[in-house]
């Protein structure tokens, strides 16, 4: 269905492969509308409620696709809006979205995976931002969420020295949420996306948007927010569930109404 990825729908997670292992993963404007257009179909899917990134062969993503875009100059306009819309797909989605770096994730690939609500590394799994060593400059909105997870004493020696962050450290710096063993990674990874997936649709969704927001609005914003979240989730059967099945001792069926 897709030239550069494989989609691979199962257990309430929608599962996005790249997959151009030849290349490193590196992202051609192809492969830009190929994420694009799945993620669009797993956030439409009712059955999907987590959505997994990860990757075939030895590299995530190693950035763009330099070698397409040196044969065809006429192409960078279209790089950039092509990177700035996948940054606004990822941040509108109403379900999380957890990338699964094994290797290296560099410039345009560690910038998808910021747009991810969770970073998974495997150990050894490397993560940087060379653009400026090479004369260029950050996308995906990169400048605005790193300095949030890491701080921004961090952010610029990542940014401004293009320094490279090796999975421990990206795990000590609040960079990613987990460093798993590469020999159990990718079982690790998909089951940590299946808790997700089994969580109540509605309040992952508001509370999503909310975490994602919180620094843009004022705190009496906030709590309005969160007074309606919470009204629309009283009202829900997936709430009544909630209670039944803390009564019943037994995990909750939620089914997203």
């Amino acid at each position: 269905m897709f030239e550069t990825l494989i989609y691979k729908p199962a257990d309430g997670v929608g599962e996005i492969r790249l997959n151009r292992p030849a290349c490193l993963n590196a992202l051609s404007l192809q492969s830009y509308a190929d994420l694009g257009a799945a993620l669009e179909r797993a956030d439409a899917d009712a059955a999907i409620q987590a959505i997994l990134i990860a990757s075939e062969g030895r590299s995530f993503c190693v950035g763009a696709d330099i070698k397409e875009f040196q044969a065809r100059p006429e192409s960078q306009g279209a790089l950039i809006a092509a990177e700035q819309d996948l940054a606004r797909k990822l941040a509108a989605l109403s379900k999380p979205v957890v990338a699964a770096i094994r290797g290296p994730a560099l410039g345009a690939g560690a910038e998808l995976a910021l747009g991810c609500d969770f970073i998974l590394m495997a150990k050894g799994a490397r993560f940087g931002l060379p653009e400026i060593g090479l004369g260029n400059f950050l996308g995906g909105g990169a400048s605005h969420i790193l300095p949030r997870l890491v701080g921004l004493a961090k952010a610029r020696e990542m940014v401004f020295l293009g320094q490279l962050v090796e999975a421990e450290e990206a795990l000590a710096i609040g960079l990613a949420n987990r460093c798993l063993p590469v020999e159990t990674f990718e079982e690790e990874a998909r089951a940590f996306a299946r808790r997700l997936a089994a969580q109540a649709p509605l309040p992952m969704r508001l509370a999503r948007e909310q975490l994602n927001r919180a620094g843009e609005r004022s705190f009496e914003a906030v709590l309005a927010a969160e007074a309606e979240g919470m009204a629309q989730c009283l009202a829900s059967r997936d709430w009544q569930e909630g209670l039944r099945a803390l009564t019943e001792k037994r995990p909750p069926r939620f089914k997203g109404d």
